[in-house]
């Protein structure tokens, strides 16, 4: 895995990580403001959330880096079987 693959790699996660993570603690106000949504957290606490995005997506791309390097997850191997059944068709 080149760098720019890790760097892309980790941006994917690390979104996908976000939209997983945002929910998590979040409570409505009972009685919310004017002009406020109805839907909007009292604490979002968007930092910590931030932060545990962040470490998990590293997480993540170790593990992802790991399956890569010892041929589990194997993208060569796979272009070449997908090269193959289109010659032969």
């Amino acid at each position: 895995m080149t760098w720019f693959t890790a760097i892309v790699t980790y941006l994917l996660l690390w979104w996908l990580t976000l939209f997983t993570v945002l929910p998590w603690g979040n409570k409505m106000p009972e009685e919310p403001e004017q002009g406020h949504a109805t839907s909007a957290p009292v604490h979002p606490n968007l930092k910590l959330k931030f932060l545990v995005t962040s470490c998990i997506s590293a997480i993540l791309l170790l593990l992802v880096y790991i399956l890569i390097e010892i041929k589990i997850i194997d993208f060569r191997a796979i272009a070449i079987a997908m090269m193959e059944e289109g010659n032969v068709k």
